[in-house]
C-alpha cells in the first residue's frame, strides 16, 4: 500500500494515450534496466496508468518478439534505408536484438536485386 507521502508526490497527467517501445532484452548496459524503471517510477508518480484508464484509453507496451523468422524485404533505393539498418545494426550490437532476427531483413538497391537475395534466403538460427 502506498503511504500518504507517496500519494502527495503523486501528480495529475494530461497523457490520453501512451506507448513505450520495449526491446525484447534488457540490453548489455545497467543504464538501459536504469532508465526503464525511471520510466516506469515516472509514469506511477504521474498516475498515468490511471489516468489512462479512467479517460477509457489504453497504455500499449510494444515489445517485440521473435514469433517468426520469415525475410523481410527493403528496397534500399539510393541507400534510402541505411539509417534504418545501421539503427537495427546498433540493437544488435547493443544486445536489444538477436543477431538471428538481424538476417531476417534483406536489403538490396534494385528490385532484381532484391529479389534474387529473397530468393537465397536461408534463415539463421544463431544467437
Amino acid at each position: 500500500m502506498e503511504g500518504e507521502e507517496e500519494m502527495a508526490k503523486k501528480q495529475s497527467s494530461r497523457f490520453k494515450s501512451i506507448c513505450v517501445f520495449c526491446g525484447s532484452s534488457n540490453g548489455k548496459k545497467a543504464s538501459y534496466q536504469d532508465a526503464a524503471i525511471d520510466l516506469g517510477k515516472e509514469m506511477h508518480r504521474f498516475d498515468v496508468s490511471q489516468a489512462v484508464h479512467d479517460g477509457g484509453r489504453h497504455i500499449i507496451g510494444v515489445i517485440p518478439k521473435l514469433l517468426m523468422m520469415q525475410e523481410v524485404g527493403l528496397l534500399n533505393v539510393d541507400g534510402y534505408y541505411n539509417a534504418l539498418l545501421s539503427f537495427i545494426d546498433k540493437a544488435v550490437e547493443e544486445g536489444f536484438i538477436l543477431p538471428a532476427a538481424r538476417y531476417i531483413i534483406v536489403s538490396a538497391p534494385t528490385a532484381k536485386e532484391l529479389f534474387i537475395n529473397l530468393e537465397e534466403y536461408v534463415p539463421r538460427h544463431d544467437k
